[in-house]
């Protein structure tokens, strides 16, 4: 056993020094190409790159470096190193940093999407522009700059004497969306044609650009500022262009602040990605650092954005009344989006949400774009959520629970149909499609899961063939394909069975873990209190709550399916895969996904959808890939294999 250990954990490191290699290549690529102007990815993309690189590797020698530039001008060194800032990519990330670095006030500055430059000046006189290139040593494009908007050759006072500066200025180069949509189109954003014009050997464009200010280091006599707010009004003075600023006393109004910037942004003259956050105090040596700590990009995404909520429709699935939010369309991720979850009434409440209220957005790799927050605008004019009071099916008044609002009446329509869908489905009865189960809930044949089992082909006939083919006595292969496949699926686990009978929040992965926490028998799960199940991982007092709610209202016919013979529970310590997990990613060859995963819960083993932390395998026919899922298994030391070598498992 230790044997194969050590030839996993080395089969592990092999495909993470793999996956490291890669990114690195990738991350270098890009770098080069976002430096010569010409961009082959989103930010966004290459963030993700990026943050897969630090997870596998924090302390890789890539991480540190920032760039190069082309090798078409003189080198010259940098005044001020232009290091990278740490980031944040969300609200969540930024509170972290925020409770380690507590400022009495937060100076906040829109981030600018553009190339740095860094400006050196002798007693007030510019004498070069220095692009980033490395950090440390970048490309003298002086001429260039002398065209650009908001370079200034001579430092002046508004008496007409010269500044006395020696030291650097730092300013990003921009392009105004104006200039881009005039002259530049063919470019793919204003970065990428700024870039490209600002390193032309001819000069020629240059004039299109222009240069917004924001760091001043001296380097003879004193600073010509006392904090970060003087110095941003010192650069003013000089007759710079500069970012704009915003003082802030709490963590929380700065990310309210981000949510409203995040919603004007597309106003803008120029392309912001974010904001950069800093103390009052300046503090030259965390300045000059490869990664300054003590300041921070908090950066916009594109799974973020800020819109208006126009109303909250009521979507129904079986029992339960789900409050989805409708509004102003908005970009996602590539998609427009204009509605998205708000989960269940107490979520709903939690986040203050009332109809015209500005609300964030987020699409985090999620298919369902959900409400992450208020913001908090002081918009007036505002109306409160309507919520429904009685079942649109039953007239059953609804009970608020809170965490669900939903119909009591178990044998209300709607509920007992949707269950009846959610057993074929969970069960998997291929052969027993959505329009007949509809057609035979109609009809009153079947009412019950217990009604499935007892359909004959007599019954099934009229759904498949016409009055005439009937008095002809045809035989209906469609009606025998649905008998032999509820034939076929007597036999399931434990897990498998509560699952289907749409019990809310329990499907196959909750009712695993109730099994693996000790309730493996029907009759263990069915006596179990909501105490017991809130200790069970990955449950809480809600979810219990509704597990043992949902339990006790469909004890009578579960325990009615077995003790009958009607469904025979397998034991969750059999099979070749008792214990084991599995997850399925890419084509399989040999059979369809859903055919392995059945294999696998008959064999006593649970599948996942997703890679975590206690999975068995991920099954790949592409084990080199550098997807997601097979990048987080080598993280977390999970075994890949390949078909052959799941089938092997299995013993085909």
């Amino acid at each position: 056993m230790s044997d194969l250990f050590d030839i996993n954990e080395a089969k592990a490191r092999s495909e993470k020094a793999k996956r490291v290699g890669e990114l690195e290549r990738l991350i270098q690529k890009y770098q080069k190409s976002y430096y010569d102007g010409e961009g082959e990815i989103s930010d966004a993309d290459f963030d993700k790159l990026w943050d897969e690189l630090k997870a596998l590797e924090p302390e890789n020698p890539v991480l540190k470096k920032v760039g190069q530039d082309s090798g078409n001008f003189e080198k010259v060194r940098h005044i001020m190193p232009m290091g990278s800032q740490e980031k944040a990519a969300g609200p969540e990330q930024f509170r972290a940093w925020a409770e380690k670095h507590v400022y009495d006030e937060y100076l906040v500055e829109y981030k600018l999407d553009g190339a740095s430059l860094e400006l050196q000046y002798s007693h007030g006189e510019l004498r070069r522009a220095v692009t980033r290139g490395d950090g440390t040593v970048g490309d003298d494009i002086t001429a260039n700059a002398r065209k650009m908007q908001g370079v200034v050759a001579l430092l002046g006072k508004s008496d007409g004497s010269r500044i006395d500066f020696t030291g650097g200025i730092r300013g990003e180069v921009i392009m105004t969306h104006q200039i881009h949509d005039m002259k530049f189109a063919d470019k793919a954003n204003c970065r990428n044609a700024a870039n490209g014009l600002m390193r032309r050997k001819d000069g020629e464009g240059s004039e299109n650009l222009t240069l917004i200010t924001y760091d001043v280091w001296a380097t003879e006599g004193g600073q010509p500022y006392t904090d970060e707010e003087n110095k941003i009004l010192w650069l003013k003075s000089c007759g710079f262009n500069t970012v704009t600023l915003r003082i802030f006393r709490s963590i929380d109004e700065v990310i309210a602040y981000r949510a409203q910037v995040m919603e004007i942004r597309k106003t803008l003259d120029y392309d912001i990605d974010g904001l950069v956050i800093k103390e009052r105090r300046i503090d030259h040596d965390d300045a000059v650092r490869a990664r300054p700590d003590r300041q921070i990009a908090f950066k916009f995404s594109l799974e973020e954005a800020v819109t208006t909520l126009r109303e909250v429709e009521w979507s129904r699935s079986g029992g339960t009344y789900t409050p989805v939010a409708v509004f102003d369309p908005v970009e996602l991720a590539g998609t427009t989006v204009q509605r998205a979850s708000l989960a269940n009434p107490d979520t709903m409440r939690a986040l203050g949400v009332n109809i015209g209220c500005s609300v964030v957005v987020v699409k985090r790799g999620e298919i369902i774009p959900k409400i992450e927050s208020v913001v908090q605008d002081g918009k007036s004019g505002l109306e409160p959520v309507v919520f429904p009071t009685t079942c649109e099916t039953c007239g059953t008044p609804l009970v608020d629970e809170g965490s669900r609002l939903f119909c009591p009446n178990k044998s209300c329509p709607k509920r007992v149909l949707h269950q009846l869908l959610k057993w074929v489905q969970v069960v998997d009865i291929r052969d027993f499609g959505e329009t007949l189960v509809n057609s035979l809930f109609k009809s009153g044949k079947v009412a019950s899961i217990t009604d499935i089992y007892s359909l004959t082909l007599d019954d099934l006939i009229p759904f498949f063939l016409n009055e005439e083919s009937i008095a002809a006595e045809k035989e209906s292969l469609g009606a025998a394909k649905v008998i032999n496949s509820i034939a076929s699926h007597r036999n399931m686990s434990l897990a498998v069975f509560v699952a289907g009978f749409d019990i809310e929040g329990i499907g196959e992965t909750s009712a695993e873990k109730l099994v693996n926490a000790g309730f493996d028998t029907l009759d263990k799960m069915l006596a179990a209190n909501e105490e017991q199940f809130a200790d069970v991982y990955g449950f809480a007092e809600v979810m219990a709550h509704t597990a043992v709610e949902g339990l006790s209202e469909n004890a009578e016919e579960m325990r009615a399916l077995v003790s009958s013979g009607t469904i025979r529970l397998a034991s969750s310590s059999s099979g070749v895969f008792a214990g084991m997990s599995f997850c399925f990613t890419g084509e399989l060859f040999t059979m369809k996904r859903a055919d392995a995963e059945q294999l696998v819960k008959k064999n006593g083993g649970s599948c996942k959808s997703s890679v975590t932390k206690d999975l068995t395998y991920l099954v790949t026919n592409d084990t080199s890939s550098g997807s997601s899922k097979n990048a987080k298994a080598v993280k977390f030391g999970i075994k890949i294999i390949d078909e052959k070598e799941f089938l092997k498992l299995a013993g085909i």
